[in-house]
Parts: C-alpha cells; structure tokens; sequence
C-alpha cells in the first residue's frame, strides 16, 4: 500500500522504544486487509508536547502509549475509558474527528487471552502474583467482567499490593484479598485456587531460569498464565505444563492486547493470524 495524503497514521509512544514489535504487528495487518493505514515509533520524552501535536495532525488515528507514559499521557486526553480510569493508566489513544480518547487493551487483551485458551473464569479463585501497572489492568478487567468467586492478590510491594486491594474494593465488587508474596501465602492460596496469573518480570530473557511458584504447588485443577512472553516458554509454564495444567502463554495476552487496539483504530476485525505469525517469527 503507497503512503499518500489520505494514508492514516497510528505509532507508539514510549521511552526507549526500539525494542517495540508493534509496528511490524500493525503493519502487517494493515497491510492483510488493504487499509491505507501506516505505524510508526515514536521516542517521546515530554509526553504532553507530543500529544498536542499528535491532536493538531489530521489523519492522526491512534497511538499505542508504554513505558514510561501510560500514566502520565491522562491529562491531555479528552476522555478515558471506564475501566482505563479505574485502572489509572492507559496503553491506547483513539482520535476521532479531534477527540482524543484512552484506553487500556492490557485488560482487554487478559480476559481475550484467558477466555480463547479455554480458561473459565466465572465463580473461580484466582490467583494474582504481582501489583504493579499490569497486575492492575488485568485485576479490574477481572472484577468488571469475569464474576469471580475470589481474588487474592500477592505481590511484594506491600504499598503497591494494599493500594490496588483498596481501589479495587472501593471501585468494584469484586471478593479481594492481599497478602505477600512469599512461600507461606503461596501455600496457603494456590492448593484451592482454579487459575493462576503471573504478572510480574520474574522468568524474561535472559534470566530464564528464575520464577516466583514452586513447582510443589502446581497441580492438575489449575490453569496458569503467564503474562512474560520471551522466552515464549518460561519457566512457570514449563513446569505447569508437565503437572497437567492448562496453560496460557504471555505472547497470547500481548497478541490480544494489540488486536484490540487495531479493532479500536480501524473498526475492523484484526486478523489475529497474521499478527501472531509476525510474534512467532520473532520467539522461535
């Protein structure tokens, strides 16, 4: 597709961003369905100066917002999601006819994640391990639409853990329990738990051979995401896998997190095939 005067614009914003997958992911797609659509990357420093000058553009579509912006990207936006706001960060801006508005595909891309890899959510225990900023996407994505039993939250920040027990107790409804991140709380939680969710940086390249669950506590009637997506396989799911587990694989929640965003910029379905074959190409 050639780049011309009607060609709509999308990127991502972040700090570094020469690491990002998502403009080969995007442009792939765009590419799969004949839309006159191009992404960049964008190394942005004064997140509100490129913002505004993102606004003042007009074939500008949206943005994909990460590290170390997704906070600080709130003010200047028009609106912000429901959930994105509960949350209190975003990963996407939407631009439509000059109203910028936010959102957050990290919790949408969970639940997609969980649910098409046959991962049954309603009147389950789950058990988050982490409560840093995706922790918090996937909790309230939890507690806004899966109807679970419990869930308990371990993490080791006991400020950043008590913060998020507290937000989503005020905001949702949802049956919440915090406690640290350690061998006893594990213990106590995950023999009764249906799904585990690991949400922390413990098992990425290349420290490969670290995790956060003993492999004692893994056991047939439990399910396990892992949000780390390289290696492919980590540790965590390595080992669930041979207890029988089910297991969701972190490339899935990233694949379903940008799948969501193309569907948000383009009002068309996102052929989710040929951005998992761009993924695949990149962890063999």
């Amino acid at each position: 597709m050639d780049i011309d005067a009607r060609t709509q614009f999308c990127g991502v914003i972040g700090n570094p961003i020469e690491h990002s997958l998502s403009p080969a992911i995007h442009n792939a797609a765009f590419q799969k369905l004949g839309l006159n659509f191009v992404y960049l990357a964008w190394k942005v420093e004064a997140i509100g100066a490129a913002i505004n000058g993102l606004r003042a553009l007009g074939n500008f579509r949206g943005a994909s917002v990460t590290i170390p912006h997704k906070v600080s990207a709130l003010p200047f936006l028009d609106r912000v999601d429901t959930t994105a706001r509960h949350i209190g960060a975003i990963n996407t801006i939407v631009a439509d006819q000059g109203v910028l508005a936010g959102y957050n595909t990290d919790a949408t891309g969970a639940l997609r994640a969980l649910r098409e890899g046959g991962v049954e959510l309603k009147g389950q225990r789950v058990v988050l391990v982490g409560s840093g900023g995706a922790a918090r996407a996937i909790a309230f994505a939890l507690a806004a639409e899966s109807g679970l039993t419990q869930l308990s939250i371990l993490g080791i920040d006991q400020k950043e853990r008590a913060a998020l027990s507290t937000d989503l107790q005020s905001k949702t409804s949802i049956a919440v329990e915090d406690s640290p991140l350690d061998d006893a709380s594990l213990s106590k939680t995950l023999p009764d738990a249906q799904v585990l969710i690991h949400s922390t940086p413990v098992g990425m390249s290349p420290k490969i051979e670290e995790t956060c669950i003993p492999v004692r506590l893994l056991h047939a009637g439990l399910a396990v995401m892992d949000i780390v997506y390289n290696p492919r396989e980590t540790r965590l799911l390595k080992e669930a896998k041979r207890a029988g587990c089910k297991v969701v694989p972190g490339l899935e929640m990233f694949l379903h997190q940008a799948a969501a965003q193309f569907e948000l910029w383009t009002d068309h379905p996102a052929p989710t095939d040929v951005m998992r074959a761009v993924l695949e190409s990149r962890f063999r």
